[in-house]
């Protein structure tokens, strides 16, 4: 099972997928579509998932990165030698104009999100947790368009099924950390009965208009991956299980020749 966005679809010259958990090949508590080559599942059963996801998407090529809540973005000008090895580096977001070539992020409570300019000439796709979107990883995103003369106004995005507000209570330091960076963050969070819930998906959106994208150009797919049990993997979720590791999401996008 996958998702998409109307507002980035174009069937002829580019495809995307939010992928849900279902129809894969792993077991225990990465059931079943895991795609996580940093979690501790089987090695044989990801690489299975990783190709029957190359087979829905019909590609070749899929590339990923080794993820750890920064800003960087790594940008493929051409195939690397070594197809074999998917994870091109450590980063948290990849940037490319070259045709045929899917490139995906993780994600288990994060938000994936996707970016293509109107004329389908660059994709980009970013794994935005609250650490990299404050880092602004999504500002980054975009200045890569811009240093290849793509205007803001041009570029679509969708930001794909990640934690909802009303399954993210954080604590006071974290609220007042936002707080003291910019105090317009503050629409960001809720309180309830004692307790601070953080919206991490407005908190994208924030960005995103900051970086002049229009808001007819922001898409999202509003799910929420913890309270989700059956179609996705949520961190948040398996700890409070108190189980020792988590499936990853695959979210990823492709343009054609």
């Amino acid at each position: 099972m996958l998702f998409k966005s109307k507002n980035l679809s174009n069937k002829k010259k580019s495809d995307h997928a939010f992928f849900s958990r279902k129809n894969g090949k792993s077991k225990g508590v990465y059931k079943s579509l895991n795609c996580g080559l940093g979690s501790n599942d089987n090695k044989k059963a990801i690489n299975q998932n990783l190709n029957i996801i190359k087979k829905k998407i019909k590609s070749k090529f899929l590339f990923l990165v080794k993820q750890h809540h920064s800003n960087k973005i790594i940008e493929i000008k051409k195939i690397p030698k070594n197809t074999k090895e998917i994870r091109l580096g450590n980063a948290d977001g990849i940037f490319t104009n070259l045709n045929n070539v899917a490139i995906g992020i993780l994600t288990a409570d994060c938000a994936p999100v996707l970016f293509i300019d109107k004329n389908n000439e660059y994709i980009c796709c970013v794994h935005a947790g609250w650490k990299g979107a404050f880092k602004n990883i999504i500002k980054n995103a975009i200045s890569k368009f811009k240093k290849n003369k793509i205007l803001a106004k041009d570029i679509k995005v969708c930001i794909g099924p990640c934690i909802s507000k009303k399954s993210y209570e954080v604590q006071n330091d974290f609220y007042r950390r936002f707080i003291r960076n910019n105090k317009k963050f503050g629409k960001c969070f809720s309180f309830f009965r004692n307790k601070i819930y953080f919206d991490l998906r407005l908190f994208i959106i924030i960005k995103l208009i900051e970086s002049k994208i229009p808001k007819l150009n922001i898409s999202n797919i509003n799910m929420d991956t913890f309270s989700n049990v059956s179609l996705f993997y949520s961190y948040r979720r398996s700890r409070l299980k108190l189980e020792k590791d988590y499936g990853r999401n695959l979210s990823l996008i492709i343009k054609y020749n």
